[in-house]
């Protein structure tokens, strides 16, 4: 098991009213986790949201606040029911921009266009959990050296494209209890977009990057491997 640590804070007023309380508690739960999945790496699927929106440009889709998670619960309870994980959240404005799943990042690694090994995920533009896995990720893969890594937009269609041309080669959750998660298909408006995990080797959870991400950072936190950004 791991220590999982949660600051938290709540109003304690002794009122009813709509505005900032007077007086908070501020106090931090402690509590020992398992494995967020059981067999570790464990690929699903998960389902894109195109009616229903969670957070938009000028509100709080970049804090962990209870409001900011009240939006998403109503549409993840309609995935699960359709046997679908998480939910893949789309911009509020065009439903088409790629935001984040659930109450985790995600990235995506990829041929692009330009015929260039990527990894890509969402920017901090003000709508999306500025995770601290996220920031772990992007900082290790980024000292791999070995492929792009890019903070940018990019659509559902992008991604619905990348994978007819078989350019879409993996797709991964990250967030504090999971570490990774393993995505193996996302369903949009009611077609399949299957994601391979390991071509070479169809019986593993999730494809070498995710692999990698996942028993890096695991290691890491473990004290199994050295630290790479000891400051």
């Amino acid at each position: 098991t791991s220590l999982y640590i949660r600051p938290t804070m709540v109003a304690t007023d002794v009122f009813l009213g709509v505005h900032a309380s007077d007086s908070y508690l501020f106090f931090i739960i402690l509590s020992p986790v398992g494995a967020y999945y059981a067999e570790g790496l464990k690929p699903v699927k998960i389902y894109v949201e195109d009616e229903y929106v969670r957070a938009a440009r000028g509100g709080i889709g970049f804090t962990k606040a209870a409001a900011n998670y009240a939006a998403s619960i109503y549409a993840g309870e309609l995935a699960a029911k359709k046997g679908y994980s998480q939910v893949l959240w789309l911009d509020a404005v065009e439903r088409k921009y790629i935001e984040e799943v659930g109450a985790m990042n995600i990235f995506f690694f990829w041929i692009n266009e330009q015929g260039e090994k990527e990894l890509i995920t969402c920017p901090l533009n003000g709508l999306i959990l500025p995770g601290i896995t996220r920031k772990s990720i992007l900082q290790l893969t980024r000292k791999w050296n070995e492929f792009k890594v890019s903070e940018r937009v990019f659509t559902i269609h992008d991604i619905e494209k990348a994978a007819a041309e078989h350019r879409l080669l993996e797709c991964f959750t990250s967030g504090t209890a999971a570490v990774c998660g393993s995505i193996n298909g996302i369903l949009y408006k009611g077609k399949m977009i299957d994601i391979p995990l390991d071509p070479k080797d169809p019986s593993k959870p999730a494809g070498p990057i995710t692999q990698r991400v996942y028993d890096e950072l695991t290691g890491i936190q473990l004290g199994v491997l050295p630290n790479p950004f000891p400051e």
